[in-house]
């Protein structure tokens, strides 16, 4: 596997084709970005952070018959992955309000949802990445029915997995991001799954465990980051 041309570089990792078209390299970079890119740092050793807990969870989720674009790491920063045609839409799943569903609508912070909500963003840095519903989807011909069924039964799939396993490691899953592509006629799971696109508490003291510790400068983001991905990737 040879690592060529730079094909996309987006705020925190850089992706790669390889000789193989069905694969491609992805790099996690150490930079981190909120608010739309507004506040950005470089900071070390957070693309392996990154890197190591999306490969993790990528790992979890195939043993759980869910597909995914890992193919295997390359190196602590790097893995190669099946090259898929992109959805460009971000998924969200939430368990608990918080972030923006907070400050949108007239719910308190930290109020179970049950069942999860599942929320649909047009990704788009241009436009903000601007909320979708059904029809909004269907009339930009983003995915048709069939698919978008199907990218909710996935996300709430990969919602219990993730769900059931961080809270044996003492962790809520409060809300996610996914992103989904296709190959084949195949939806897989893609992008990252970290503290970078997750909202984690600790379950006995409500302590962010995520990238809202940078967002709103509330500590060391990476010391941070190290405490939860140990605890995440801990062994039985």
């Amino acid at each position: 596997m040879k690592q060529l041309k730079l094909l996309y570089a987006g705020k925190a990792k850089s992706v790669y084709r390889t000789e193989n078209p069905g694969e491609l390299v992805i790099k996690f970079r150490d930079d981190i970005t909120a608010f739309d890119g507004q506040k950005k740092d470089t900071l070390a050793e957070k693309g392996h952070l990154n890197a190591g807990v999306s490969a993790f969870f990528f790992g979890l989720l195939e043993k759980n018959g869910i597909n995914t674009h890992l193919i295997r790491k390359i190196d602590d920063t790097t893995m190669l992955a099946h090259h898929l045609a992109m959805i460009p839409l971000e998924v969200i799943v939430r368990n608990i309000a918080a972030g923006s569903m907070v400050k949108n609508y007239p719910v308190e912070k930290g109020t179970p949802l049950n069942p999860p909500v599942i929320v649909i963003d047009f990704k788009d840095d241009t436009r903000h990445d601007p909320m979708l519903n059904d029809d909004l989807i269907y009339a930009l011909k983003l995915a048709s029915p069939e698919e978008l069924h199907e990218l909710k039964r996935i996300a709430l799939e990969v919602n219990t997995v993730l769900r059931e396993y961080l809270a044996g490691r003492g962790i809520d899953l409060v809300d996610f991001k996914l992103e989904f592509g296709k190959k084949d006629g195949v939806i897989y799971v893609g992008d990252e799954i970290s503290m970078d696109s997750m909202r984690l508490w600790d379950k006995k003291t409500g302590e962010s465990l995520d990238k809202d510790v940078y967002r709103t400068g509330q500590g060391d983001v990476i010391t941070q980051y190290h405490h939860v991905a140990s605890r995440i990737m801990a062994e039985e």
